[in-house]
């Protein structure tokens, strides 16, 4: 044993969790208008099945979620997006 020697030695470097912060894309950017004809911006925050995406996943404040799920379903409506898909990305 080493003589008062009580450090603790590791060969590779501890992994520290150090999670990116979450930003709301729209505040950063200052977009007011989230427009429902861009099928291909609305596709970010729709996973494979045709899904919206939670806040806790996107990062998106509430004022603006309400906004992209309102634009998404309006997409839905006019068929630019579909309701439900396989694989859709």
């Amino acid at each position: 044993m080493a003589q008062g020697n009580s450090e603790i030695k590791y060969l590779t470097p501890i992994a520290v969790d150090t999670k990116k912060k979450k930003y709301c894309r729209f505040k950063k950017n200052r977009i007011k208008y989230i427009d429902y004809k861009d099928a291909d911006f609305l596709l970010k925050f729709v996973n494979e099945q045709g899904k919206l995406l939670p806040r806790r996943i996107t990062g998106t404040s509430t004022k603006y979620q309400k906004k992209v799920a309102q634009a998404v379903k309006r997409a839905r409506h006019i068929s630019l997006m579909p309701y439900v898909a396989d694989l859709l990305k």
